[in-house]
């Protein structure tokens, strides 16, 4: 059992090093100057994305072809990892337990069950069609577990999503649901604001509180945010049964966003 000094050195590490980060991303956004990030792998210069090519192309009245969708190696490049939050995160140990105790739940209302489903299978915008890769990182003080993913998907799907999760906060204010294992639980959803990052945003915060089999009460919290970068998407969970700090997730969501776009910046600029 964690001792209650221990575990509060835990949370105010945790918020200062948060403190942290939003003042960088405060700062790099207030600038327009991204987060540096690993030069990412890009294919050889080609005469196709050459500017002489493109000037051509603006001559004959076609316009310049699109930027190269990111490969597998630069959307890793683009993950945050256990340094960008720093102490007492670490790189996960194995999905966390609450995800199939809590998550994989059933309720009456089509939207809040897509809601639940999501935040299940970790697929908020689907199965991508191209590369993905995902960090997954773990808050063991305070009993959370943080995923973010970056893929690649049609710009007008992905702000269909982004609309949708902005109207549940009233669609799903709050609402019962049975849950696998931990019986019935009330659910209450609420907006959870972004920094402006990126290029489209949309976030909530979902609680969970009931009580279990054993009859102990139960009580979780999951962040859930997505950020639009270009033809390119940010998928982030925050949660736990521990302190799930907001600005863990808004930091972490604006870091993510400006090193994206440097990543793709680079990737252009090696073409």
């Amino acid at each position: 059992m964690t001792h209650a000094p221990a575990a509060a050195r835990a949370l105010l590490a945790s918020a200062l090093s948060v403190t942290v980060l939003l003042t960088t991303a405060g700062c790099s956004a207030g600038g327009r100057e991204a987060p540096r990030a690993p030069a990412p792998a890009s294919p050889p210069p080609s005469s196709a994305a050459s500017p002489s090519a493109s000037s051509a192309a603006s001559a004959t009245g076609q316009p310049p072809p699109s930027p190269p969708a990111l490969n597998e190696a630069q959307m890793k490049a683009a993950l945050i990892t256990e340094t960008d939050l720093g102490e007492p995160w670490m790189a996960s140990r194995g999905a966390a337990t609450w995800r199939d105790g809590m998550l994989k739940a059933n309720t009456e209302d089509a939207d809040c069950r897509r809601l639940l489903d999501a935040l299940y299978t970790e697929e908020l915008f689907g199965a991508p069609a191209g590369p993905r890769a995902t960090a997954t990182l773990d808050d063991t003080y305070n009993d959370t577990q943080l995923r973010y993913q970056v893929a690649g998907y049609p710009p007008a799907d992905v702000d269909r999503v982004l609309a949708w999760l902005s109207t549940l906060p009233e669609k799903c204010e709050e609402f019962r649901a049975t849950t696998t294992r931990a019986g019935a639980q009330l659910v209450e959803v609420t907006e959870l604001p972004l920094p402006e990052a990126g290029d489209a945003r949309a976030a909530l915060r979902l609680t969970m509180t009931g009580e279990a089999s054993d009859g102990m009460p139960t009580y979780l919290t999951v962040d859930v945010a997505a950020v639009r970068v270009g033809e390119d998407a940010i998928t982030l969970t925050n949660g736990g049964y521990g302190a799930v700090l907001p600005e863990v997730t808004q930091a972490m969501s604006q870091l993510g966003a400006d090193r994206l776009a440097e990543v793709a910046r680079q990737g252009r600029v090696r073409i």
